[in-house]
């Protein structure tokens, strides 16, 4: 397949994801208003396609407090940050939606027409928050 019209594709498949998500037709109370998906991978056979999942709520929150909370692991050396709410909710939202991916392959089926649905899985994208928890480290470097 061309790799602008897989771009396309995978735009379109985005979108009409999204649009079932707010219009309200996944039901599931673990997927909130803002659970936003921030981009598609499909393959080139479209025999899957992964789709990453993000939840504005999440990265709205600063990290420097969850930093705070963050326990040191004893004997490892290394430590093990405790999963913060906001985090919870969008591995809880990804869940969500994992559980209601062949609901969400039907209506993309109708929706898009190709020759294969791809098989839908969603993984939790924490890069925003990531981003912004730099952005505030390299502040507090200047400040």
């Amino acid at each position: 397949m061309d790799e602008i019209r897989q771009r396309k594709l995978e735009d379109q498949i985005r979108e009409e994801l999204s649009s079932l998500i707010l219009s309200g037709e996944v039901k599931d109370p673990r997927v909130g208003p803002f659970t936003s998906l921030t981009r598609v991978e499909a393959a080139r056979d479209l025999s899957y396609a992964r789709v990453y999942v993000s939840s504005f709520a999440a990265a709205t929150i600063p990290v420097a407090a969850s930093d705070s909370t963050a326990p040191v692991g004893k004997g490892t050396g290394e430590g093990k940050a405790r999963a913060d709410p906001e985090s919870e909710a969008l591995d809880a939202a990804v869940a969500g939606l994992n559980h209601a991916a062949g609901f969400m392959q039907a209506r993309l089926a109708r929706r898009i027409h190709t020759r294969l649905t791809p098989k839908l899985q969603f993984i939790a994208d924490r890069g925003i928050r990531e981003g912004l928890a730099m952005n505030e480290r390299i502040k507090g470097l200047f400040t």
